[in-house]
């Protein structure tokens, strides 16, 4: 089956190819671990764009084809890819930063430093449980074929890492086996959720999300989005969200004029550096909130952006609005 289009063949050279390969190396020769375990991270980090870009963008015409994309690469990312639908398609890209999104910037306060950076993975992993549980039991009253498929993600992913697992085990013994499998399999997964979800936060922290253009902080490093699959241009993604990954450089660049320069970051390990290692000691490098802040919204404010529910979605190509009614 192949790709709506045609930049996604980069996708499955990442899936399919550089993924296993990896993985197979260090299952085959532990003693490359070391060498190579920062390589499946990345994969790992990568595949989370994926996921995010399959969402929103089907990568094949054939539903039940991305259904089964959408399995495989939940071993890779780290998560079941069905839970972006309700916590990112549906409820981030409606609410944008502002009160009713699960993954605001700003729930416990407004300050932009290491330490809320740092913990941003576990408090908005705790607020998203409740979207993405609403989601499955609305998918169980309203469309059961949906709540099995679910399921079915759910099944594939955590029978999958059991069978890593045990290959590991049985090609190293239990010792060696469990370091292998924690090394090349868990740990990047962990950093893929993790890290996801920082790039989630930097991308809205202290920005404008009544704005037009200003509601999202844009990296626009080729090598960056090279390596993450235009993950970078977040403002066009934002105000086009079914816009094929591939196209959101040239989105951006309509559009970078009309954006606060400061939301245009070249280096995003420079933007690290001096927001968290500079700051501190000069304040003045740090970001400020742009305009009225995401908790003071002007009178007759809108939230910025389409509805989630008018974008085609899921990694089955089920359009979201189906099971999300009511």
């Amino acid at each position: 089956m192949l790709p709506r289009h045609a930049a996604d063949y980069k996708t499955l050279l990442w899936v399919f190819v550089f993924a296993p390969a990896v993985l197979a190396i260090q299952y085959a020769r532990p003693d490359l671990i070391k060498y190579l375990w920062w390589v499946s991270c990345y994969i790992a980090i990568a595949t989370g764009t994926i996921a995010h870009n399959h969402n929103h963008s089907p990568t094949f015409a054939n539903k039940r084809v991305n259904s089964l994309f959408g399995n495989y690469i939940s071993l890779i990312y780290g998560f079941p890819t069905f839970a972006w639908i309700p916590t990112h398609n549906l409820n981030h890209h409606k609410y944008v930063n502002t009160e009713g999104d699960a993954t605001i910037t700003w729930r416990f306060t407004n300050k932009h430093n290491v330490f809320v950076a740092a913990t941003y993975f576990f408090i908005s992993s705790y607020y998203q449980q409740f979207p993405t549980k609403a989601f499955i039991q609305k998918a169980r009253e309203k469309n059961p074929a949906f709540y099995k498929r679910i399921l079915g993600q759910y099944a594939f992913w955590a029978g999958g890492y059991v069978a890593l697992l045990v290959l590991a085990v049985r090609i190293h013994g239990w010792q060696l086996g469990f370091f292998v499998f924690t090394t090349t399999v868990a740990v990047p997964a962990i950093v893929s959720l993790w890290t996801i979800m920082l790039f989630n936060y930097e991308q809205h922290v202290h920005t404008d999300p009544w704005s037009k253009h200003d509601h999202s902080r844009n990296f626009v490093s080729p090598v960056l989005n090279f390596l993450l699959f235009n993950n970078g241009y977040h403002a066009a993604h934002h105000e086009q969200p079914g816009l094929h990954w591939s196209k959101l450089r040239e989105a951006h660049e309509k559009i970078a004029g009309e954006i606060n320069p400061v939301l245009n970051q070249q280096s995003v390990w420079w933007y690290w550096f001096k927001q968290y290692a500079l700051t501190p000691l000069f304040p003045s490098l740090g970001t400020a909130q742009l305009g009225p802040g995401p908790e003071n919204p002007p009178n007759g404010a809108r939230i910025q952006g389409i509805k989630s529910a008018d974008v085609e979605l899921g990694e089955a190509g089920t359009n979201a609005q189906r099971v999300h009614v009511g």
